[in-house]
């Protein structure tokens, strides 16, 4: 595999099959929903009959069966090319049902049970599932109540696809019986009483995706809907493999931008006829770039696919083996690919560097690349470092 450019399986060319219909609708609406800050919520509808929410859910549960991270990453790329802020949205229902998938097969029976549930209404577009990681402020935090489940009480910062989300998968610290505290992820569905879905989104880019923030206020959650997790504060390399599960595919989405920008800089200079050298020189380096991008972003997908069935040797190892290559690529994507844009606008002029014109946005939107977790550039390079010095 040289490249990321099409799936590899035929779950994930069935993908692609039910995901391009929609794409010329959502690119004509792309710029409207840009300057709205408004996440199309009529798409998400049509996608949900169609069998695409249930993508990523194991065919036993109903889904199509896309296991494959690398054929994830494909279909959010030309999801991009069309709106990337959708695309970041989609990611949280696919990301959600790779994970709970995992779950499924390999956690704890109570987990199981819980995971074989949500995937059976994602499977039929009943469930919109999304994760909420970021603290906003205050940690948030589970404490026992007195029916024997828990309460939820904090709020999350930059959840995307949030307005239509049906249920959370929270990040939480449960706190209980004087012991340390431990993490889990409390499943939270939208209608619980004390959770309120803020209205308050206005990001620089990707602004389309229903990026808000979620309030927790003494939230009841059962003690069968929470996921257990490790200990706080432990670094638990074994899962570090959940989180690259959780995270890898989104790097289609910034490649994807970049590669829509150098469609668009090479569009404009064949129109024009003629370039000057320095432009020349510009188009050789977007395309040398691009082209290291899309290899080692290929190249990562595959090592995480392969080791996501080898469940055999340390758990420890194979979490960082899947971890290390993904932040390889994270970080190569994170800077070439603003690069790449960047260029582009350099070769098509200041005619770009308008709010309608569609360099403008996907410069905004790649951007939001380094902001995305695991890790940002200030994490990223602490645990890249950490490796090399093991």
């Amino acid at each position: 595999m040289a490249e990321l450019r099409a799936p590899v399986t035929p779950e994930g060319r069935r993908l692609l099959e039910l995901l391009r219909p929609h794409l010329p609708a959502l690119a004509a609406e792309a710029e409207a929903h840009d300057r709205a800050a408004e996440l199309p919520a009529h798409l998400f509808a049509r996608l949900g009959k169609d069998g695409v929410l249930g993508a990523t859910v194991p065919a036993e549960h109903g889904g199509l069966g896309v296991a494959s991270m690398h054929d994830v990453a494909v279909a959010l790329g030309e999801v991009a090319q069309a709106d990337a802020g959708v695309a970041l949205a989609l990611h949280m229902q696919f990301s959600r049902g790779l994970t709970l998938a995992y779950e499924w097969k390999h956690g704890p029976p109570a987990s199981r049970e819980l995971a074989a549930g949500l995937l059976r209404q994602m499977a039929t577009g009943e469930a919109v599932v999304c994760g909420a990681v970021k603290d906003m402020g205050r940690t948030t935090v589970l404490t026992k109540s007195g029916d024997g489940g828990y309460m939820l009480s904090g709020r999350k910062t930059l959840v995307s696809m949030a307005p239509i989300a049906t249920h959370f998968v929270v990040s939480a610290q449960v706190h209980e019986n004087g012991g340390p505290a431990r993490m889990a992820a409390p499943v939270v569905p939208r209608d619980s009483a004390g959770l309120t879905v803020g209205d308050d989104w206005d990001g620089m880019g990707m602004r389309s995706s229903g990026t808000v923030e979620i309030a927790f206020d003494d939230v009841p959650v059962p003690a069968e809907h929470v996921l257990p997790r490790g200990p706080v504060g432990e670094q638990d390399d074994a899962a570090l493999a959940g989180q690259t599960v959780s995270s890898i595919t989104m790097l289609g989405i910034y490649t994807a931008l970049a590669a829509s920008a150098r469609e668009l800089a090479v569009a404009h200079v064949r129109k024009r006829g003629r370039a000057a050298p320095a432009v020349l020189t510009k188009l050789a380096e977007i395309d040398t770039r691009l082209y290291a991008v899309r290899c080692a972003v290929a190249a990562a997908l595959e090592n995480a696919d392969r080791l996501a069935e080898d469940l055999s040797g340390d758990p420890a190892e194979r979490g960082r083996a899947m971890m290390t290559p993904f932040q390889y690529a994270k970080m190569l994507v994170n800077r070439h690919a603003v690069d790449i844009v960047d260029d582009c606008l350099s070769v098509v002029g200041g005619i770009a560097y308008t709010g309608s014109h569609p360099l403008s946005r996907i410069y905004r939107n790649v951007r939001a690349g380094g902001f995305m977790h695991p890790y940002n550039y200030a994490d990223g390079v602490d645990y890249l470092s950490g490796q090399a010095l093991r």
